[in-house]
């Protein structure tokens, strides 16, 4: 469940991330080119007077290119995104591949073989402090000292647990 909780959670923090980028504007970039624009005009004429007129006239355009068209011939790529943002992609690819892995090789529990071997060792050891074997099963066994009865297991994590029974 712990498992499912850290993958939702990684989940809604690529989608805060990237709702924070669309609203930041980092998405939207609008880049401004000015180009001047000289013109020359001269005249000459063949009458006896030359009459020689120059016109400057300087124009500034604004232009908008769009980011989502590609590329024209004379122009390169480049990547507006900051660094940041690919780190933390990284990171969180990342945990996610990594989330990924344990779960997919995470273990089922011990095998019966080593939990049979780890409950002749918790027997050894009541059997050490005065208690006998009265009956033992695949998982448990029944301990006995005197009027006294206990229920010795093994769970599926490996964890040795003791409890008192009732005499009937």
């Amino acid at each position: 469940m712990a498992k499912i909780v850290g993958i939702v959670a990684l989940f809604a923090a690529g989608l805060a991330l990237a709702g924070g980028l669309a609203a930041s504007g980092v998405a939207d970039v609008t880049t401004t080119e000015t180009l001047p624009v000289t013109t020359t005009l001269e005249e000459t004429t063949t009458e006896p007077t030359t009459l020689v007129s120059t016109v400057e006239q300087t124009t500034t355009r604004r232009v908008i290119v769009p980011t989502s068209t590609g590329t024209t011939s004379g122009s390169s790529s480049t990547s507006d995104t900051p660094t940041w943002v690919w780190v933390v992609l990284g990171l969180l690819a990342a945990a996610v591949i990594g989330l990924i892995v344990a779960l997919l090789t995470r273990h089922s529990g011990l095998s019966d073989e080593e939990r049979q071997r780890r409950l002749d060792a918790a027997v050894a050891s009541w059997a050490a402090q005065g208690w006998v074997l009265d009956s033992q099963t695949a998982g448990s066994a029944i301990m006995r000292r005197g009027p006294d009865l206990m229920v010795v297991s093994i769970d599926d994590k490996g964890l040795t647990n003791a409890r008192p029974l009732a005499n009937s």
